[in-house]
């Protein structure tokens, strides 16, 4: 960066949107009832941790999302963003992981119903009233970019109705982008990258099952798409850009981009 307060200004959103590249979701502790509250400084805006663990909970921990909006009914309606502005509400993340009871108890609690949580639902008859009024809405990405349909199939037996509507009038979801998982691409990009924030941190790459995948800890789990040659975005978040700085055939850098905030790390060697 160009002076320390810029830096200052940029390293702590580019250490949180590291999320988006595979970061493990940990619920803090402001997020048990027990836990002291947050700053007042922050009043009225709710707490940050406790809108993360809502949100990251609505993944499958009916428990924690409990407790959390039976104490703060807000928090039904929250939305994080997990990097790069790969927003997600609670109900979302329910959505795109099939958990119909911890929707219904967002729903019931003030989360705002979507076409995303319709189609998971298996409510076949609001999913086709939206995209009668807009049949754009089939090709709209939901959090992490996944599709309609994908929301449609995490629903499950409930939602098959809703599977072959969408297949019916619309067809099958394009096949994802992908690199080949090869060798020489496994030998180009594969590895850890340095970044000298403050505390330090790692990324990970890895080739697995033709993609080519980014993130924190040992197993990279963040799927990137291709734009051109050696540039990369999350596919939660398509205006961004991942650089990999390539030398005979292999990255000595990670340039990662997301507008005004840039962000360079260094290879490690093995």
């Amino acid at each position: 960066m160009g002076s320390t307060n810029g830096w200052e200004m940029a390293r702590r959103p580019f250490l949180a949107s590291l999320a988006a590249l595979g970061v493990p979701f940990a619920v803090p502790r402001s997020a048990r009832a027990d836990a002291p509250r947050h700053d007042p400084a922050d009043f009225p805006r709710n707490d940050p941790a406790r809108v993360q663990s809502v949100v990251g909970s609505s993944h499958g921990n009916l428990e924690v999302v409990r407790q959390l909006v039976t104490e703060q009914p807000a928090l039904a309606k929250s939305s994080w963003d997990w990097g790069f502005g790969d927003w997600e509400t609670a109900l979302g993340a329910a959505s795109h992981t099939g958990r119909r009871e911890i929707a219904e108890f967002l729903i019931a609690h003030g989360a705002h119903p979507t076409i995303f949580s319709a189609t998971m639902l298996g409510d076949v008859d609001t999913v086709r009233a939206y995209l009668t009024a807009d049949s754009a809405l089939f090709r709209l990405p939901g959090p992490h970019g996944l599709t309609l349909l994908a929301h449609a199939r995490a629903g499950g037996t409930e939602a098959e109705r809703v599977v072959d509507f969408l297949i019916d009038r619309f067809g099958a979801d394009d096949a994802p982008a992908a690199v080949a998982g090869d060798a020489e691409i496994d030998a180009r990009y594969s590895g850890r990258y340095r970044f000298e924030t403050d505390p330090p941190v790692e990324i990970g790459v890895a080739v697995r099952n033709s993609f080519l995948l980014v993130g924190a800890g040992e197993q990279p789990n963040s799927r990137v798409v291709q734009v051109e040659e050696h540039v990369f975005h999350p596919t939660g978040a398509p205006a961004v850009r991942l650089h990999f700085d390539v030398l005979d055939g292999a990255a000595h850098a990670l340039t990662i981009s997301d507008g005004p905030l840039t962000i360079r790390g260094g290879r490690i060697a093995e």
